[in-house]
């Protein structure tokens, strides 16, 4: 019987070995592609109108949203959407849009309640002072640099062409529970990301930032049809990857900054992130309980009694971990900050396999203070408390 165990715990911690060189491998042949502006084939830039739904006040949260309105571009809209009139962030944004002028900037202030997901709640309001045709979906959180613009809308110029994102990685991680946060999205979330895109198993959008055409977005019925979703960037990619468009992935990458409180909302929200997973991509939700290498490796080598042999698959495992790791946040993603926290890799790892069994019997997730029923077809129902 033991032994059938250690073969059980064995399995996956070499199946998880094969996978992160597996990934190393995608995301460097991606990085070959040169991260620029891609060539398009627009006679001129098309006017552009950014989404930004904001709620409260977020680190570095005036830089990240500046960067919006210094893009080199020709022309184009942003627009701050807020829900509620007394929301803290309000003056800044304000400030802001007296700075860059009410052309290029509009501040929104719409209560409009579609449905359960709070971002597509507030981009209701936001779209209803959109000027263009090309919209971007942009999270508050992101910082962007100038060329942002043009390397996102250029391959809508092919009207096959239904979605266009960018990768992201984590920044400006202070605290230990932040860097665990950002090693989840650089070290691991992003890796697998573009190992789907680059074997043809990505059909999603990366809802961080996304653009398409509002014709597009009114073909898959608009984001009242989204707003019930816990993962929405999830469901729009599937609609109009289903209706026969496109997803296209470009090799650029940008920040989004790391904005956590307390050990307790980092853990939430790792706990909210395998519920992602789960309700947008089953089978890759159980899948990734057999390619954690490490803690299955530890209980390998705990079942061993830790005997030189499980001691040193233990160690071969972490090995390749930390090596494959270094790899993707140094060549793949340029990632100083992940390399300067990869002692807590393993430990990460650790907490991974425990959220990811929490995710799997948990029906209840956690969005901005509220709590909300999960069901089977990934929506979201608010929960009364009687």
């Amino acid at each position: 019987m033991r032994h059938v165990v250690e073969w059980i715990f064995l399995v996956p911690a070499i199946g998880g070995s094969i996978y992160v060189v597996l990934c190393l491998l995608a995301v460097l042949r991606f990085r070959m592609r040169r991260e620029r502006a891609a060539r398009h084939r627009f006679v001129s830039w098309p006017p552009v109108t950014v989404l930004k739904p904001v709620h409260g006040l977020e680190k570095n949260q005036q830089e990240n949203l500046r960067s919006t309105c210094i893009q080199d571009y020709p022309e184009f809209q942003v627009v701050f959407s807020v829900q509620e009139r007394d929301d803290p962030v309000i003056p800044l944004l304000r400030e802001i849009q007296a700075e860059f002028g009410s052309d290029r900037v509009t501040v929104a202030i719409e209560t409009f309640r579609p449905g359960t997901n709070g971002k597509i709640n507030n981009m209701t309001g936001g779209i209803l002072h959109a000027r263009h045709e090309i919209l971007v979906i942009s999270d508050s959180d992101v910082r962007l640099r100038p060329d942002y613009l043009k390397t996102i809308v250029a391959p809508l110029a092919d009207p096959e062409t239904g979605c266009v994102c960018t990768l992201y990685k984590a920044a400006c991680a202070e605290t230990w529970f932040e860097k665990m946060e950002l090693l989840t999205l650089n070290a691991d979330f992003m890796s697998s990301v573009v190992f789907a895109h680059m074997f043809r198993a990505s059909k999603f959008c990366l809802g961080a930032t996304a653009a398409l055409r509002r014709s597009t977005l009114e073909e898959i019925g608009g984001l009242k049809a989204l707003a019930d979703y816990l993962v929405e960037d999830y469901e729009m990619g599937r609609r109009i990857w289903t209706s026969g468009k496109r997803i296209v992935i470009v090799p650029y990458m940008i920040d989004t900054v790391v904005d956590l409180k307390t050990p307790s909302q980092w853990w939430n929200h790792q706990v909210y992130w395998d519920q992602n997973t789960r309700a947008a991509r089953p089978f890759a939700f159980f899948a990734t309980a057999i390619i954690r290498s490490t803690p299955f490796a530890l209980l390998h080598a705990l079942v061993r009694r830790a005997d030189p042999i499980g001691l040193g698959v233990l160690a071969v495992v972490l090995l390749l971990r930390l090596t494959t790791a270094a790899f993707i946040l140094a060549y793949g993603f340029r990632d100083r900050e992940g390399l300067k926290s990869l002692a807590l890799l393993p430990f990460r790892d650790l907490a991974a396999l425990a959220s990811w069994f929490l995710a799997f019997v948990k029906r209840t997730t956690i969005w901005r203070g509220s709590e909300f029923i999960l069901t089977r077809d990934g929506r979201l129902v608010a929960r009364v408390i009687r």
